[in-house]
C-alpha cells in the first residue's frame, strides 16, 4: 500500500433536493463532495463537480457550484497534478469538471459507460469531451497499490466505490452508494444482526457490503453527506 496515502474532502458545492425527491413534506439542501487521494504514485481524484445542465434541470436542482480549481488549490493541488479519475458514476452532479482533466485517464464501470452513452442518464458533452481517456472495468480492480475500485450498484448499475488501505485502517469513498452515512449504518447494523442469527424479519442489506466489510473500513466518506461512518467501537 502507498506509505504517504492521505485523503482530502474538496467542496464543490451544493443542490436543492425537491420534496418530491425527498420522501417528505420539504425540499433538502445537499451538499456535492469530492475527495483527493494523496498516493506515492500519484493524486487521484473522486468525482468532479456538478457540470453545467439544462435550464430545466438547472431550475429543478438549482445549483450553487464551486470550481473545481479553487476546491483542488485550497488542498494544495492543481488540475495538471492529478495522475487518475475516479466517477462513482456519470450523472452531471458527479462528472461536472471532466471535461477539464481532458487526456487524464478516467475509470468508470464499462455499464455505466454504456448507460449514459445511451441517453436520459447525463449530459452527452460531460462524458464524450474532446481528450476523453476512459479506461472501462468490468468488475472490482486494484489500480494503485492499496487503492481498490469495488463495484456498489444500486443508485446506478454501474456505481462504484473507492477503497484506500492506510497504514492505519481504510477508508472508502461511497460515493452514492448510500446516501447518507445513517443508510450505510443502518445497512451494517442489519448485516451483523443477520450474521447474528437474529430470527427474521431483518432489514435486508446491498450484497456488496460484503466485500467492503472485508476491507475493515476506519472510516466511510460520501458524495452527499458531510457526516462519517465510523465503527461504533472507538478511541476519541
Amino acid at each position: 500500500m502507498g506509505k504517504n496515502t492521505a485523503v482530502h474532502r474538496l467542496d464543490l458545492g451544493y443542490f436543492v433536493r425537491p420534496a418530491a425527491e425527498t420522501g417528505g413534506p420539504l425540499p433538502r439542501v445537499e451538499p456535492v463532495l469530492a475527495y483527493l487521494v494523496e498516493h506515492d504514485q500519484g493524486l487521484i481524484l473522486f468525482d468532479t463537480g456538478i457540470g453545467d445542465a439544462d435550464p430545466e434541470t438547472e431550475a429543478h436542482y438549482r445549483p450553487r457550484r464551486r470550481a473545481l480549481q479553487e476546491a483542488l488549490s485550497e488542498a494544495g493541488a492543481g488540475l495538471g497534478d492529478i495522475s487518475l479519475v475516479v466517477n462513482c458514476h456519470l450523472h452531471f452532479d458527479h462528472c461536472g469538471g471532466n471535461p477539464l482533466l481532458a487526456g487524464t485517464p478516467i475509470l468508470v464501470q464499462e455499464v455505466e459507460l454504456a448507460t449514459a452513452r445511451r441517453g436520459d442518464h447525463t449530459f452527452e458533452e460531460l462524458v464524450d469531451f474532446p481528450g476523453a481517456t476512459y479506461e472501462e472495468l468490468t468488475g472490482e480492480a486494484e489500480v494503485r497499490p492499496g487503492i481498490w475500485i469495488i463495484p456498489t450498484p444500486g443508485h446506478t448499475q454501474g456505481h462504484q466505490s473507492l477503497v484506500v488501505r492506510q497504514n492505519d485502517g481504510t477508508v472508502i469513498l461511497a460515493g452514492q452508494a448510500h446516501d447518507f452515512a445513517s443508510e450505510f449504518a443502518s445497512d451494517h447494523l442489519a448485516r451483523q444482526a443477520t450474521l447474528h442469527g437474529l430470527r427474521q424479519p431483518l432489514p435486508a442489506y446491498r450484497h456488496w457490503l460484503e466485500r467492503l466489510t472485508d476491507f475493515d473500513p476506519r472510516r466511510v466518506l460520501f458524495a452527499h453527506d458531510c457526516s462519517i461512518w465510523e465503527p461504533a467501537r472507538g478511541t476519541f
